[in-house]
């Protein structure tokens, strides 16, 4: 017997940028494709495309077949955007990818499709997740996106997920808007998920912040860390935000992080200067500025003695 009375499919286009993460695309046609058979109806209709439509290299090596480059006559009512790496600086393909965004009723971007949406200026002032390594680098990137450390978002016509499993969530939570709490739990039960993820639930944390969790003190000098990019907090201050001394504070992190808290502090800014530098038109200066460092020449110095060039030719290589 027929669920759900929908003889109207909607058309979903997903549009796949290189390296495409294949689990992602596994969670969508599972959860689109269960809709479709535990409703007796063809609620959906995906399709998969290319910007060029040339093949699409996987994530996990390999390539998904040719398919066509998605075109603004084609018809679609919703557009999922597919990617497991962020846009470079000025990259070429975001002026393909402008022009299939507009008028489009609703668009989902998936692992880090949020970063090409955001590049593309549609994210302004709208509550957007992606992969979680990425998600203090876009935060730095796009100021007018409010950043959630959540496993989905969505936010009027955008919702955005992490990667893997936080894909299925957004699908599902995606169903369950269009078709109704029922069938999203039954899709749920047949892929013995036990439970629905809400829009609250948090992805994981870093690495850091991993080890952390085992040690409350560490977490919590983790997080100011994390926060403090700009204006980088000295040992001596952390040691005293968590009551220990700034030698106690050495010996937690060189016990469980294998360095010392500056230069664990040191890699950190240096990490986001070099993903700001890849992926943004920020200026040299600027970046140096809002990851800590005094001058110009401060940054570079530091920035040649961890990675062995400057940042202008990181920016140019």
């Amino acid at each position: 017997m027929s669920l759900i009375q929908n003889p109207i499919p909607t058309q979903i286009a997903v549009l796949l940028l290189p390296p495409a993460p294949l689990l992602s695309i596994a969670s969508i046609d599972a959860v689109l494709g269960l809709a479709n058979t535990l409703s007796d109806e063809a609620l959906y209709k995906v399709n998969y495309y290319s910007l060029d439509g040339l093949a699409i290299a996987l994530a996990t090596g390999g390539h998904y077949p040719q398919m066509p480059a998605l075109t603004i006559t084609q018809p679609f009512d919703v557009l999922l955007v597919l990617a497991q790496t962020a846009p470079v600086s000025h990259d070429p393909r975001l002026s393909l990818l402008k022009p299939l965004l507009q008028n489009v009723t609703q668009i989902g971007a998936i692992d880090c499709g949020a970063w090409w949406l955001a590049a593309c200026g549609l994210l302004d002032q709208h509550r957007a997740t992606l992969r979680w390594p990425e998600l203090g680098n876009f935060s730095a990137s796009f100021p007018k996106v409010i950043c959630t450390q959540n496993v989905f978002e969505f936010d009027r016509k955008y919702f955005s997920c992490g990667a893997g499993a936080a894909t299925l969530d957004a699908m599902l939570h995606f169903v369950s808007q269009q078709q109704g709490l029922g069938l999203a739990e039954q899709i749920a039960e047949a892929l013995c998920i036990e439970h629905l993820r809400s829009t609250e639930t948090r992805q994981r944390t870093s690495h850091g912040l991993q080890l952390g969790q085992r040690q409350p003190k560490l977490s919590t000098v983790l997080q100011l860390m994390e926060a403090n990019l700009e204006e980088p907090i000295s040992s001596d201050a952390l040691a005293l935000q968590v009551g220990l001394s700034r030698r106690q504070l050495e010996r937690l992190f060189k016990q469980h992080l294998d360095t010392l808290p500056a230069r664990h502090y040191m890699q950190l800014r240096l990490e986001r200067a070099r993903t700001l530098l890849q992926r943004t038109g920020i200026s040299v200066v600027q970046i140096g500025l809002s990851c800590g460092f005094s001058s110009g020449a401060h940054f570079s110095t530091a920035y040649r003695a961890h990675f062995g060039i400057s940042p202008r030719e990181e920016r140019n290589g």
